[in-house]
């Protein structure tokens, strides 16, 4: 973790490992459900299963990373070794459901892959914190976010494929046979030189004489909840929820229109969305990065969010001319490139608000339960929304939200 190049590598495989995870269970898997016939409610639903642990992160995980007992692997990569391998063993159940499960009982099972792989993305987020730099955290986060979509774009297209083909059994194979390399990784760097690559000892934690573990929590809660009673932090914390939440509530009814209403094969809308997303995760992602560390990520955010105001107003109004299913390429480039970018600026952003203090770890992840809190809270709002509201209003109704963001995001 001292060098650089190790950082980036492992930093990137993890989030490629995250990527391949979001393009089967978030993509390729619900175009398949919905081609099957599922309506978007249920699509949300499963969406909105395999997003709760994620929301509820913060309180699961981060304490118990932030107030880690010394290990031989290292405190936080310790929780990342182990989190990991419960994390395969999730998604080793898969191939536990039968030729064709149904899409509650994947869903359940994603979920508790959710459960593990949300530990050990505090652990690493705790990693990036403590061992990045501060003018390398835009180029940190652009790896990051390229490592995510590129898992997410190749895990999308390659399992659509499967799945159209194979099905639910085989693609679920092909997934755990290829996380698993990755997964590895994080026994490969060490967060210190004396610690040790793999061990299952805890070194003895020392306690401050008189302090009981009650004490403690206390302590440990106190400080929490001061680090978040400032302005800047409450409107950081609205802005990471309402991000997610609109692009849920646009893009979920739109993909699922696109195969029910409008008739694309729900393998050509997978792979059309992963291509969007790689161009604007890798590409895109390095000149973003870039300009974060040179003009910093408040003023990156700003401009970013006021890009996606733009852009979902655009689409709006191709929505209202009639040409949702001529335009759909478009449509979803629109709704997909630019919001990737601007995850690139948001995310050294809030760790520069969460990275001081004993309950970093906490924080941070509170700030991305937000986000997370969004995703689910759109999926699970967007089938009722799109029966009652026209599309067109709902891509207004979200450029608007950004417009909101955009003059309460942090301006430097």
């Amino acid at each position: 973790m001292q060098r650089s190049r190790w950082r980036f590598c492992l930093f990137t495989l993890l989030y490629l490992y995250q990527g391949l995870v979001a393009g089967f269970a978030l993509t390729a898997l619900a175009n398949h459900f919905a081609a099957a016939g599922a309506s978007t409610a249920e699509v949300g639903r499963h969406l909105a299963v395999v997003g709760l642990p994620w929301v509820l992160q913060p309180l699961l995980w981060g304490p118990l990373v932030d107030r880690a007992a010394p290990h031989r692997m290292g405190p936080r990569r310790a929780w990342l070794v182990l989190s990991l391998l419960g994390a395969q063993a999730s998604l080793a159940g898969l191939l536990l459901l039968g030729a064709r499960p149904s899409l509650a009982a994947v869903s359940i099972v994603l979920g508790l892959h959710s459960l593990a792989a949300s530990l050990a993305d505090t652990a690493t987020d705790r990693l990036i914190a403590g061992s990045v730099p501060a003018d390398e955290l835009g180029r940190t986060s652009a790896a990051t976010r390229a490592g995510f979509v590129t898992g997410s774009a190749a895990g999308t297209a390659l399992f659509a494929w499967i799945l159209a083909a194979d099905g639910v059994p085989a693609a679920s194979g092909a997934l755990l046979a290829l996380t698993t390399p990755l997964a590895l990784a994080a026994s490969l760097v060490r967060e210190a030189p004396e610690d040790a690559l793999v061990s299952f000892r805890w070194r003895t934690a020392p306690r401050a004489p008189g302090r009981g573990r009650v004490l403690d929590t206390i302590a440990f809660a106190r400080r929490l909840l001061a680090a978040f009673r400032t302005r800047d932090a409450a409107l950081l914390l609205a802005l990471c929820f309402a991000v997610d939440l609109g692009l849920a509530l646009f893009q979920v009814p739109f993909a699922v229109a696109l195969v029910q209403v409008h008739g694309w094969d729900a393998g050509a809308l997978s792979r059309l969305q992963a291509a969007l997303a790689l161009l604007g995760g890798t590409l895109g992602a390095a000149g973003i990065g870039a300009a974060v560390d040179r003009i910093g990520p408040g003023r990156a955010l700003r401009a970013l969010l006021l890009a996606c105001a733009a852009a979902f107003g655009a689409a709006g109004l191709l929505i209202a001319a009639g040409l949702e299913a001529a335009m759909g390429p478009v449509i979803l480039g629109l709704a997909s490139v630019v919001p990737a970018l601007l995850y690139v600026a948001l995310l050294p952003t809030v760790l520069l608000a969460s990275r001081a203090g004993r309950a970093s770890a906490t924080q941070f992840q509170i700030y991305m339960a937000a986000m997370n809190l969004g995703d689910v809270a759109g999926a699970a709002l967007a089938g009722p929304l799109a029966a009652a509201v026209a599309p067109t209003l709902v891509a207004l109704g979200v450029a608007g939200l950004f417009l909101v963001c955009a003059r309460a995001a942090p301006g430097r």
